[in-house]
């Protein structure tokens, strides 16, 4: 058989589109992609194997429900204007659900994909069907046209054209899309956000940053941090700085510290001076310097995990739980905010996601027990830093020290 008449799977035809759709020399940073996790698995039909190139194309896999179920591939991000009649909705970029089909031998059932796709806009911004383009008719550009899908067809070669544009629309946002959105936004924890674990080092970036001098030098001088990157870093991900046309730039709660600061201490340089301090001193924050960290603990609970965290910690509690595992708490998460659960705790590698989850998007629970398949910002830095500020009673730990069975997260103050 030669090379252009070799049939395409469906997992050939998704890995295709995401290649199209979601480029890795495109990604801005603001673009996050999971596939379904039926895609992890090792065959896709008896006798005919899922390759491995093919599953870490696809990765990170997660079960995610938009609309009436759940796409085979869901992402935010921005596109190329050729993908969509609107080039973006409002100031964040579209919610993308793409349904594909492939060939088997009863055919490619491009119907079924056009209509479950169209399902997905109930909640997605822009929603696409991908199929063998051989496969594709005019019937079934009309029909998609008419319901508002975008259609793509893939060549065996692995070129993919776009046959119909979809019409961004406007939707509600579930919890679902909600947490592909902090993956996607600045905020997320997909790839790197808390390099430190303690919440002074966030505050003292703002500080330093409004100071006369340089940045680095002031935070190196005052003793409030050496990795001067990693601070910025998660500067940025608690929401106290970001990147405008001059740089770095504060934002309006990073510019709220600086009032802060000013109103105790009389000056930024003054407050940086009081940094010197707390220098190595493992006591809670909030003991340490109470004004300080109430303060730290207004700013983490910007950050968007902190509140669904205290909200189901505090469920969790009023239902006879009040000192859950971490075990304990991703399965609870994983009942209420599926998706977020898994983004959030659960390392993004194909691996991991293949261990943790089952091809349902189930939680196995003797994966949760060992301490390396967790994200460890989450389990470590974004911990320790709520035990700082005063909401947990029990601090961080690394994931290859972690014992999640006896990791407890407990709210200091539950009500």
């Amino acid at each position: 058989m030669s090379h252009a008449a070799r049939p395409l799977s469906e997992p050939q035809v998704l890995a295709h589109t995401k290649r199209r759709l979601f480029s890795p020399a495109e990604d801005d940073g603001d673009t996050y992609v999971v596939a379904d996790t039926q895609f992890s698995r090792e065959e896709w039909l008896p006798g005919q194997p899922i390759a491995d190139a093919i599953r870490e194309e696809l990765a990170p896999f997660n079960h995610v429900q938009i609309g009436g179920g759940y796409p085979d591939l869901v992402g935010v991000g921005p596109l190329e204007s050729d993908l969509l009649a609107v080039e973006r909705l409002g100031e964040e970029p579209p919610l993308i659900a793409i349904e594909a089909k492939g060939e088997t031998s009863g055919g490619v059932d491009t119907h079924l994909g056009i209509v479950q796709a169209y399902d997905r806009l109930h909640e997605a911004n822009a929603a696409y069907f991908a199929a063998p383009s051989a496969a594709i008719t005019e019937t079934d550009r009309t029909l998609a046209s008419e319901l508002n899908v975008g259609v793509l067809g893939v060549d065996p070669t692995g070129e993919v054209s776009v046959l119909e544009v979809p019409r961004v629309v406007g939707n509600r946002s579930s919890s679902e899309a909600t947490a592909l959105r902090f993956q996607a936004g600045a905020q997320g924890v997909a790839d790197a956000s808390f390099g430190l674990n303690h919440p002074k080092n966030y505050l003292g970036y703002p500080l330093a940053h409004y100071a006369e001098g340089d940045t680095a030098t002031l935070l190196s001088e005052h003793k409030v941090v050496s990795a001067v990157s990693d601070a910025e870093r998660g500067a940025a991900f608690l929401g106290l700085i970001e990147t405008g046309p001059r740089g770095v730039e504060l934002t309006s709660l990073g510019h709220e510290v600086v009032r802060f600061a000013i109103g105790r201490c009389g000056s930024v340089e003054a407050a940086l001076a009081e940094f010197e301090e707390w220098y190595r001193s493992r006591k809670r924050f909030v003991d340490l310097a109470p004004a300080w960290g109430q303060l730290a603990r207004r700013v983490v609970f910007e950050y968007p995990a902190t509140e669904l965290l205290v909200t189901e910690l505090q469920t969790m509690h009023d239902d006879w739980q009040p000192d859950p595992s971490l075990v304990d708490l991703l399965e609870h998460l994983h009942a209420v905010h599926p998706t977020f659960a898994v983004e959030l705790f659960v390392r993004g590698d194909d691996a991991v996601r293949r261990r943790v989850l089952t091809e349902n998007g189930d939680l196995r629970r003797e994966a949760l027990e060992d301490g390396g398949v967790y994200h460890s910002p989450t389990v470590f830095q974004l911990k320790a830093m709520l035990y700082h500020a005063g909401i947990l009673t029990e601090r961080g730990a690394e994931p290859h020290r972690l014992e999640p069975l006896e990791d407890v997260w407990a709210l200091r103050e539950p009500v």
